[in-house]
Parts: structure tokens; C-alpha cells; sequence
């Protein structure tokens, strides 16, 4: 049923959704809904879990065997790709907040976390500045990817290469760090 709701969070957008939506792709009627989630919110934090679960493996996965820039660039990519193919599943993780450190949004966030920490180790970062490099990180690849798609960029020039500007830019900062 989760899995059922993130798709159709990514197909209308995630503030559309709604149990009565969800129960009528389901085939379902909308108090049967109730016997896996206790309402709306608890749907979106376990899409918001799942999605995190899936951003961390596709993250993960693409920086295997790669330092420096290439991670960069691999973790770039593979974040914005995920955000553009599931813009309603990810729009559930902003904001959400685990409710303790065995709640399993706060390890799916560590996850991801950590495959971003993984492309700062082919970088020279003091250990007091990883924490501003890993918001810088997500801020620029956050921004990038809900702006394209939200439709954000319509000016001529083209969005494939901005995005590649954008992380040679990261990388020239974070050499400089």
C-alpha cells in the first residue's frame, strides 16, 4: 500500500494525495486503508522512508569504485535522477522528522547521509567544515533537482548543461576547502 501511494504521490504531487485517492486506486474503500496506516501523515512518513531508502540505494550504488569528482558527479546525478522520476515520494522526506534514532526515517537519512559522505572522502574537508560541505552538497543538489521538477528552469539555456556546471562548481569548492 505504501509503495501504491508513493506512486501516485509522484504521479499527482504529494499534497493531492489523499486516503479517499489512494483507496480509489486501490480498488479499496477508504476505512480499509486503515488497518495498514493510522492516517495521511503516518502514509507520508512512510513514503518519506521509503524514499529515503531508495535515494540512499540509488546514491549509494552510483558512487561504488569512484573518488573526487567522479563520485561527485555520480552522486549528482543519480540524486537528481531519482527526484525527477519521483518528485511526490520526495517532497514526503522534506520536513520530515524522525522521532528518535531507531525510527526508521532517521536510518534511511543516515543512509543517504552517508553515501554524500562517501563523495566528500575524495576531498581534503577539515572534519570541523563536513558538516557545511554536506549541506552545501544537498542544498545544491536539492535545489537543482526540485527546481527542474517543478518546471523551475525555462530560459534557453540548456538544463543538462547547467546541471553539469553546477558540479564542476561543487567540485572546484570543495578542492578549495
Amino acid at each position: 500500500m505504501v509503495a501504491a501511494g508513493a506512486a501516485l504521490a509522484d504521479e499527482v504531487g504529494l499534497s493531492r494525495l489523499t486516503m479517499g485517492l489512494l483507496a480509489e486506486r486501490l480498488g479499496v474503500r477508504t476505512p480499509s486503508l486503515y488497518k495498514h496506516v493510522s492516517g495521511q501523515e503516518d502514509l507520508s512518513r512512510r513514503i518519506a522512508v521509503l524514499a529515503l531508502r531508495e535515494a540512499a540505494d540509488a546514491v549509494g550504488g552510483a558512487v561504488q569504485g569512484y573518488a573526487g569528482r567522479d563520485a561527485l558527479a555520480a552522486a549528482a546525478r543519480a540524486f537528481r535522477a531519482f527526484v525527477l522520476a519521483h518528485p511526490g515520494r520526495y517532497a514526503a522526506t522534506i520536513g520530515a522528522e524522525p522521532t528518535g534514532p531507531d525510527d526508521p526515517l532517521a536510518a534511511e537519512g543516515q543512509r543517504l547521509l552517508g553515501a554524500f559522505m562517501a563523495v566528500l572522502r575524495g576531498y581534503e574537508i577539515a572534519a570541523a567544515d563536513v558538516d557545511h560541505a554536506l549541506r552545501t552538497l544537498r542544498s545544491l543538489c536539492h535545489g537543482f533537482a526540485t527546481l527542474q521538477s517543478a518546471d523551475g528552469f525555462r530560459w534557453s539555456a540548456d538544463i543538462d548543461e547547467s546541471f553539469e556546471w553546477l558540479i564542476a562548481f561543487a567540485d572546484r569548492g570543495l578542492r578549495a576547502s
